[in-house]
């Protein structure tokens, strides 16, 4: 990641280049990274792309020569940030609180705003500040930055002071080349670590088959090993039948004579069964077991093959170069044993191509049934119902699995859900948020005190026939809520705009 002298160095050239540009484009294809893209400075001059990453580790600002294509479906952060930024000018570059904090500064039509790409190590996250310096939004999730920090009040400094200003690396760097060296630079370390994390992968990857497979292979000598097991079953069942009128009811053994060798055998014996059934028994463990031995001789020569294969994929691995390292995963068997034992982390998920109710993309659903959306103190969307016909198509179309929602007892309202990303345990803060919600879009909205109910979505039903908006829910928990100004004046802040 950049240091501070070199940060100071970057707002510096920012400051003085790119002043008074317009921001005519974000684009976002990585969980960790935007990229701006600002006009000319005049009419034949070129057009100047920023990367800003907060990635652990690699945060930085460079400029690259041109904005990756954008995904089909914008990323929320872009989403606000287009909303609010699109044509806004570059009002200049500084540094915040004597940190790693570089603040950009746009003019747009509702007002200033600072992207505030804040350089931390693991806690690096790029920021929206509005006017008023409070922070709008957040790229990374704050509980994993600064769980300090809540959305809609005002920005805070770190409290740990700098400890030192790190070297300029590229102090022989003229300023006009500086942000390009740094972008050539980061692409080699990013190749780096993609090389690295491959690598890492692919043995993981060869160590979790290799195991399996050698247990496969264990298991399928031990059932050979057991074919001295199935002879004497044989020679058991055998003598048995010599011996079967000798049996009485509940023996728990016999002897018989093997007449081929002299030998006096002891045959065990169920003292539940009858002599008849111990003799069908002996048989049956004996054709089970010939059936799986027969079995194992087949499998045996493929499961050694197999510990062979991937010893030797293991032994090349060990002596690729990094630049080998992909070819490699490329081969169909090496590929498939990625994705089934160390399938790459999913940076920019796509939505499901069935899912058509996004929100933002409502193409066809008409604008009265779109809810209105809020964003809780944990970066947690909240949506609510806007009028009946809402209510419905919110719980029983939107909604899915673990979203909680929230509606008062004894007082009608919007309906009210939390999507919870999958959590199965929300921020407790984020819980708090909807219960406002639910009380503020209700009859008693005026209440001070109030008992809102919480169940999965799962558990609400809409009974056949019911009026718009009535919905059954069943289990769930109640919440005594203290009505607090100050967290229904932040949420309503953070409302966002379809």
């Amino acid at each position: 990641m950049l240091s501070f002298r070199e940060l100071v160095r970057a707002a510096a050239i920012l400051d003085g280049e790119l002043a008074g540009r317009r921001l005519e484009k974000i684009v976002q294809c990585e969980p960790d990274e935007v990229v701006l893209r600002l006009s000319p400075a005049e009419a034949r001059g070129s057009k100047r792309h920023l990367l800003l990453s907060c990635r652990p580790g690699l945060a930085r600002v460079a400029e690259i020569d041109a904005a990756p294509a954008a995904p089909e479906t914008p990323p929320a952060f872009v989403s606000f940030l287009r909303a609010r930024l699109g044509r806004a000018r570059f009002a200049g570059a500084r540094i915040l609180g004597g940190d790693r904090q570089l603040a950009l500064r746009f003019e747009a039509r509702e007002g200033l705003f600072d992207l505030v790409l804040s350089i931390l190590g693991r806690r690096s996250n790029l920021y929206v500040l509005d006017g008023e310096g409070r922070l709008a939004r957040a790229l990374r999730p704050l509980e994993v930055t600064r769980p300090e920090f809540v959305l809609g009040e005002p920005w805070r400094d770190p409290t740990t002071p700098l400890r030192e200003e790190g070297e300029d690396r590229w102090a022989a760097v003229a300023d006009g080349a500086f942000l390009a060296a740094v972008a050539e630079t980061y692409a080699d370390l990013e190749s780096a670590r993609r090389a690295d994390d491959l690598a890492r992968r692919l043995g993981v990857a060869l160590r979790k088959e290799r195991k399996g497979a050698d247990r496969r292979a264990a298991k399928v000598e031990a059932e050979l090993a057991e074919a001295d097991r199935a002879t004497e079953l044989q020679r058991q069942g055998e003598l048995l039948k010599s011996v079967l009128a000798d049996v009485r009811p509940g023996d728990r053994e016999v002897r018989a004579r093997d007449y081929e060798t002299g030998e006096e055998v002891t045959i065990p014996l169920d003292p539940k069964l009858s002599a008849r059934q111990n003799l069908d028994a002996t048989f049956k463990r004996y054709q089970k077991l010939l059936r799986r031995l027969t079995k194992a001789g087949g499998q045996v020569d493929q499961a050694r093959s197999r510990c062979r294969e991937l010893e030797a994929l293991g032994t090349e691995l060990s002596s690729l170069d990094p630049v080998d390292l992909a070819a490699f995963a490329e081969r169909p068997a090496v590929a498939a044993l990625l994705e089934k034992h160390a399938p790459a982390a999913r940076r920019s998920p796509s939505p499901k191509a069935t899912d058509k109710l996004r929100i933002g993309r409502f193409k066809d659903v008409p604008r009265r049934l779109h809810p209105r959306r809020y964003r809780s103190a944990d970066g947690l969307e909240i949506w609510v119902g806007r009028n009946d016909d809402g209510n419905d198509f919110l719980s029983t179309r939107l909604a899915r699995g673990n979203d909680l929602f929230f509606h008062l007892d004894g007082a009608p309202g919007s309906h009210v859900v939390l999507r919870t990303e999958g959590r199965t345990d929300p921020p407790q803060e984020s819980l708090l948020d909807a219960c406002e919600l639910a009380v503020h879009f209700s009859k008693a909205k005026k209440a001070t005190r109030a008992e809102v109910h919480v169940v999965p979505i799962k558990q609400v039903k809409k009974p056949k026939g019911a009026k718009a908006g009535l919905v059954w829910v069943t289990g769930g928990r109640s919440v005594h809520l203290r009505r607090e100004e100050k967290r229904l004046a932040r949420v309503l802040r953070s409302r966002m705009d379809d």
